[in-house]
């Protein structure tokens, strides 16, 4: 059904959960533009409302029905879009939400335009969701900065084949799939044509991209690097077992490759690690950590870590605990287990008490901010070379180092979005000060 051409309409987004999401929901907002819409702030009074869902965890799908709610307020007569992992997996209970006029699944939410031949309010909701066996197609997408051309999120996988036991995204986004070489090549360069100086390389499960289009995540990267240009990789995340040595040796011996890898763990202990139905050991990620800071002394670590499975006992979150403590990574990510509906973890044994999940979840975010801590003090008297982004309202100018420290300096217009090379001088809650020894605007760094 064709699109009905409307002028001067608004439109206002919001993303829930990951940075791919967010990739995403870029994507949209540059349809409605290019369909003469104004994208407004999601707390202003707008014409059209999209929200886009994730649904790793319940609170997101509990939050979704408050940011519904909250577009209503603003304009009870606003159409309401719901659309991702969320609208995916749960049209029917998404349905049920007073106010909702379209749910658009995974597939569709790249088609709306097509989809939707209005935008008036509806006494009853339309879903557009394919089957999750149906969910063979690829959306590219990227999101930039807002307000300068510093960074920018590329998508170039989607989709997971991996089973396991917590996760609801392979039901939601279907098998993998990636983003064909030479569009990821035309889209990359696109990028830095237009200014921007890091590029995040975003997916699913990014170290799985091209497994079946006889592509692979290393080949890509390094045509990625011989592209001309001041510019640098960072990778989003990427799974243990698919960190492969060749990958780490061109981040050693390349500049443009980030000195970052964030590395998904979930457990320390073998044993809950066996539950989730997860493809490594402990010994595994602990050698893989080992080679990691061999080959890149001051590399920066970050790990994603779950409490509170089913099956996760007092013992074997102390396992955890240990593990981590030993580890030689710079930060974790800590999630709390929440129960996803279609999950073989639903069904599991040794259910955690909730206020136990709390607390686990508290104690592992101590330690990371003591990790943090730990490694941003490795840092002084050494030299980083960091990309500056924006002015702060405290007359600083903040940027993040390849292997992902944040510094702060005093404000200079001439920093933004620019590598500096600079030289730890001391450490304050989460930040860096150092002193500018030069920037790349005058001279080509080589960090000492």
């Amino acid at each position: 059904m064709p699109f009905v051409f409307i002028m001067n309409k608004t439109v206002a987004l919001h993303t829930l959960g990951c940075k791919l999401n967010f990739s995403e929901t870029s994507t949209i907002g540059k349809q409605f533009l290019d369909h003469n819409f104004k994208i407004v702030d999601f707390q202003n009074r707008a014409d059209v409302y999209l929200i886009n869902t994730c649904t790793v965890t319940e609170n997101a799908d509990r939050e979704c029905r408050q940011i519904v709610r909250r577009a209503l307020r603003n304009n009870p007569d606003a159409h309401i879009i719901v659309t991702g992992c969320y609208a995916q997996l749960n049209p029917q209970e998404i349905s049920g939400i007073d106010g909702v006029d379209t749910i658009l699944g995974n597939n569709e939410k790249f088609k709306l335009f097509s989809l939707i031949n209005n935008f008036k309010k509806r006494e009853l909701s339309c879903t557009f969701v394919s089957p999750t066996n149906q969910l063979n197609e690829f959306g590219a997408a990227y999101s930039t900065d807002a307000d300068s051309r510093t960074r920018a999120y590329l998508k170039i996988q989607d989709g997971c084949d991996y089973k396991c036991t917590f996760c609801t995204i392979p039901l939601a986004r279907g098998k993998s799939r990636s983003m064909e070489p030479n569009l990821v090549l035309e889209e990359f360069k696109s990028l830095i044509d237009s200014g921007y100086k890091e590029i995040i390389l975003t997916g699913v499960n990014v170290g799985d991209y091209g497994k079946y289009d006889g592509n692979d995540f290393f080949s890509l990267l390094k045509q990625m690097i011989n592209i001309d240009g001041n510019f640098r990789i960072r990778i989003s995340s990427i799974e243990p077992n698919l960190l492969t040595d060749e990958i780490i040796n061109l981040t050693a011996e390349n500049d443009k490759m980030c000195k970052h890898f964030h590395i998904p763990l979930q457990s320390g202990s073998n044993e809950v690690l066996k539950l989730m139905q997860r493809r490594y050991t402990t010994e595994f990620y602990s050698s893989l950590i080992d080679k990691l800071k061999y080959r890149i002394p001051d590399i920066g670590i970050g790990v994603d870590v779950i409490v509170g499975t089913p099956g996760e006992t007092e013992e074997h979150f102390n396992k955890t605990h240990k593990f981590l403590t030993e580890l030689p990574v710079s930060y974790l990510h800590v999630f709390t287990y929440s129960e996803r509906p279609n999950t073989k973890a639903v069904d599991m044994a040794g259910k955690v008490d909730i206020a136990e999940r709390k607390r686990r979840n508290k104690v592992l975010r101590i330690l990371s901010e003591r990790k943090k801590q730990i490694f941003y003090k490795e840092m002084i008297g050494k030299y980083l070379e960091v990309l500056f982004e924006s002015e702060s309202t405290d007359n600083t100018i903040k940027g993040f180092s390849s292997n992902y420290v944040r510094v702060e300096n005093e404000y200079k217009k001439d920093l933004a979005n620019t590598f500096c090379k600079i030289k730890v001088k001391e450490t304050e809650y989460e930040v860096c000060l150092g002193e500018i020894i030069s920037n790349k605007k005058a001279v080509d760094l080589t960090l000492v």
